[in-house]
Order: structure tokens, then C-alpha cells, then sequence
């Protein structure tokens, strides 16, 4: 389980809350019941509310932009194998590729069982 800082790249642990994800269904208007309602939560196979995918990649986007200001976030290939859930912490790992400093590759992953719940490249560029 990766819950310390890659070598060359940016960590984060953030621990999503139902608050944000209530506030994240207005901002973005998706506001299905299994991110929002509790109780239609309980009744599914997660058995309570799962994060939006892009409101944990908000998170690493913010990781980002804080580390490389002046950067432009050019586009994204993402995948979110498993659910991320309130009160559970996640570790953010962003790692710089070597060879492309406009490519990094990123995982996330819940701290409890190191299962990943984000995993995907990032593409960065130049403020225009």
C-alpha cells in the first residue's frame, strides 16, 4: 500500500467527507442517490454514499496546481476502479515522469486496505 510520498512527486492524504459530497452534487449537479442519500446507500452493494470520481480528481488537480503554479491542466485518461467512501481516508500520490515533465501518473487509494480507487495520467501544459 502506498501511503508515503513517491520520490519524485507530490502525496496528499485527504479524508472525504458526506458534507463535500453534498456539496459537490449541487456544484456539479449530479446528484444521484448513492453519492448523496444515505439511506438509498445502505440498501446497495456499497452499503453507504460513494464519492463522485471527479470530486477526487478535483482533489489531485488541486495537489497539482498547488505544486506547479502557472500550469494548465490539459486533459486527463482516468480510471476509478473502486469506490472512495465519506470518513475514509485516501492517499493521493502523483508521480513525475522522468522522461515528460508534462506527464504524471497517479494514484489513489484508500489508506484502510490500500485498494485503488484512481488510478490515471495526468497532462499538463503551459499557462497560455
Amino acid at each position: 500500500m502506498t501511503d508515503t510520498p513517491p520520490e519524485d512527486g507530490l502525496f496528499a492524504v485527504w479524508t472525504p467527507t458526506q458534507a463535500e459530497f453534498d456539496l459537490f452534487a449541487r456544484l456539479s449537479g449530479d446528484d444521484n442517490p448513492i453519492h448523496v442519500d444515505p439511506d438509498f446507500s445502505a440498501r446497495t452493494r456499497f452499503g453507504r454514499t460513494v464519492s463522485h470520481g471527479m470530486l477526487i480528481h478535483a482533489k489531485v488537480w488541486a495537489l497539482i496546481a498547488a505544486a506547479h503554479p502557472g500550469r494548465r491542466h490539459a486533459r486527463q485518461d482516468l480510471m476509478f476502479p473502486a469506490p472512495s467512501y465519506a470518513g475514509e481516508p485516501l492517499a493521493i500520490a502523483v508521480t513525475l515522469r522522468a522522461d515528460d515533465p508534462d506527464v504524471l501518473d497517479v494514484v489513489v487509494r484508500r489508506l484502510a486496505d490500500g485498494v485503488e480507487t484512481l488510478t490515471g495520467t495526468c497532462f499538463v501544459g503551459e499557462t497560455s
